[in-house]
């Protein structure tokens, strides 16, 4: 990967590190339980619960991909960041992007 292609990368990691702030920010927000005396009827304190609940998970997946986008971040001016661990070949961006983790290409990491 040439510096162009890093530098890029960066901004876009840099980016989605921004986009995962503002969504833990808003799942932190409707995360929050749903208080008792609310006086809601049983079907809607029911939604009220179950969406909570699909919160609090959004806010964990968030919250695990901020610090795998940080840790990508910290390691993406490293000669060997985007270079296949198995095969020494270049992993596509796209998948550093979904997967910053990730020290494997498509092919190796299907070989696993």
């Amino acid at each position: 990967m040439d510096a162009e292609a890093r530098a890029e990368l960066k901004k876009k990691i840099v980016a989605e590190i921004e986009v995962q702030k503002h969504l833990i920010e808003s799942f932190t927000l409707t995360s929050k339980p749903v208080a008792p005396d609310n006086a809601i009827g049983r079907l809607t304190r029911m939604e009220a619960i179950s969406s909570q609940g699909i919160s609090e998970a959004s806010l964990n997946s968030s919250q695990v991909k901020l610090v795998k986008l940080e840790k990508a971040l910290s390691k993406v001016d490293l000669p060997e960041f985007g270079i296949c661990k198995r095969c020494s070949n270049p992993i596509p961006e796209g998948r550093i992007m979904l997967m910053p983790e990730n020290v494997l290409c498509v092919s190796c990491a299907e070989k696993k």
